[in-house]
């Protein structure tokens, strides 16, 4: 085993070797990274034109290909190339490759990016391999490749140079891959419910829509402080309250200045919709077919594989109640308790620590943190939150203190948010003056009163059901992937160590 001062040197040494072999290609043939190369068709679809292709074939077929080596055997008699879509195996031997593209090779190094122009032919073994007349250099790489096989050991690596990670690691580039055909299908499952596609502001004067700590700056023209948003949800209320759709919704970036965890990361993806004239019910069936869609469409069954768990997205998911869920697990009736003070009493005989001043709704929902959330494996809608804690929701019919309010969990997660949003206006402005007095209580003397939300509002929204979801979660789950990290292409991390 090498110390680091020995792999400092002798990556040192390699760097200079590429180097050298950089200057003698400038010297034999000029440009060696050339604006332009024109290939006839990609890896993927050369070997599916060419799947029928009988073991020791030859063709008289041309075609021209591009990628990067990562391996080279015989000298470089043998190559494979990498594009996006797959590799192919490059054959040059003085049979069929001309002597100037053959004095090509020893210039050539993995990770070196070239063209190449020739006959397709299937090997004795069955290997699909292209026969090169011409060799084209279009980047020479003055860094090795990360070793084939281990790829990158060091977690921290993969993350900061996450360029290294995909080029290494099939698992992590096919997830990549996974991620764009995940956010393309809740993109095309939305539009197929039609729901309209809108934009609202990243830059806001007044942040709000969830309780999170902001990242600020300074609009220098404007002179003005602005926000990051931590939500795009009181925007897309007053696009429902314009009538432009009675359904909306955004896949949108948001920003918290929080913590960084397996499951948090400063910038995440969300999608977030409202649908007017519909209620939490409805939400929950359309969270239903969109999971669902998603798994079939990824791995073309309901059912996938998270670590060690069999999950099923399959519909319609289990439906539990807070306060019911609660009495299961701790023999606890918060819907018998009447007061804060008993709830905190309750609590704190069944073994929980409270704060002294937390209310019902808060005990109710810290208990459920500890006792429940954690069991929630199979994808489950948890229904009936307490007023307390959500301010945008609407009472449940004959229990004021609960609100028609939906977490939908999953590998004891919460990856979506659903409520029947709350439309009265007086009430709304209400709950949120309440909010403020409370943010304001904590410190937080940057949170303000949305005054033209609250103005929209008091214009008329018509009753809607709303819904954001955790699309990093939700990728997480259908890529089996054990880190938020794995999922973001470049994920916040600390500055680098010298």
């Amino acid at each position: 085993m090498t110390d680091n001062k020995t792999e400092t040197a002798l990556s040192s040494d390699v760097t200079e070797v590429r180097a050298q072999k950089l200057a003698k290609l400038r010297e034999t043939i000029g440009d060696v990274y050339p604006a332009h190369f024109h290939r006839t068709m990609t890896n993927a679809e050369l070997a599916a034109k060419y799947e029928a292709l009988e073991p020791d074939t030859e063709t008289q077929d041309v075609v021209t290909v591009a990628g990067r080596v990562y391996s080279s055997r015989n000298s470089g008699m043998f190559m494979d190339i990498h594009d996006a879509s797959g590799k192919i195996q490059i054959f040059s031997h003085k049979d069929v490759t001309p002597e100037e593209a053959r004095n090509m090779l020893p210039l050539i190094d993995l990770g070196d990016i070239i063209g190449v122009t020739g006959t397709v032919r299937r090997t004795k073994r069955g290997e699909l391999s292209i026969n090169a007349r011409e060799i084209t250099m279009l980047t020479k790489s003055l860094l090795p490749m990360p070793e084939k096989w281990n790829g990158i050991a060091d977690v921290e690596i993969r993350y900061r140079k996450r360029h290294l990670d995909i080029m290494s690691n099939e698992e992590s580039k096919l997830r990549f891959q996974q991620r764009s055909k995940i956010v393309s299908g809740i993109r095309h499952f939305m539009e197929s419910e039609n729901f309209l596609e809108v934009e609202t502001p990243m830059l806001q004067t007044v942040y709000g829509g969830a309780t999170a700590d902001p990242f600020k700056t300074f609009h220098n023209t404007l002179k003005m402080d602005m926000y990051l948003r931590i939500a795009p949800e009181l925007f897309l209320k007053r696009t429902l309250v314009s009538g432009l759709s009675d359904k909306v919704f955004e896949i949108n970036r948001n920003f918290r200045n929080e913590g960084v965890s397996t499951r948090h990361n400063p910038e995440f993806t969300m999608m977030e919709c409202y649908w007017a004239y519909a209620d939490y019910e409805d939400v929950m069936g359309l969270v239903e077919r969109l999971f669902e869609t998603l798994a079939v469409s990824l791995h073309g069954t309901p059912d996938v594989t998270f670590g060690d768990k069999q999950i099923s997205f399959k519909g319609p998911f289990k439906r539990v109640p807070m306060p019911d869920a609660v009495k299961e697990a701790t023999g606890i009736d918060f819907l018998a308790i009447k007061t804060d003070e008993e709830a905190r009493a309750a609590a704190k005989a069944a073994g929980f620590e409270v704060e002294k001043d937390w209310t019902w709704g808060e005990c109710l929902a810290f208990i459920f943190e500890e006792k429940v959330e954690g069991t929630l494996i199979q994808p489950s809608h948890v229904t009936h939150f307490p007023k307390d804690i959500s301010p945008f929701a609407k009472e449940v019919p004959g229990e004021p203190r609960l609100v028609e309010r939906f977490e939908t969990y999953c590998n004891a997660w919460e990856v979506g948010n659903a409520f029947s949003e709350l439309n009265d206006p007086e009430e709304q402005r209400k709950r949120m003056v309440e909010q403020l007095e409370q943010a304001h209580a904590r410190g937080e003397k940057d949170k303000q009163l949305d005054d033209e939300f609250l103005d929209a509002i008091d214009q008329g929204m018509p009753p809607a059901g709303g819904l954001g979801i955790g699309v990093d979660r939700l990728v997480m789950l259908l890529t089996n992937a054990p880190s938020i990290r794995d999922v973001i292409l470049f994920p916040a991390r600390k500055a680098k160590a010298d």
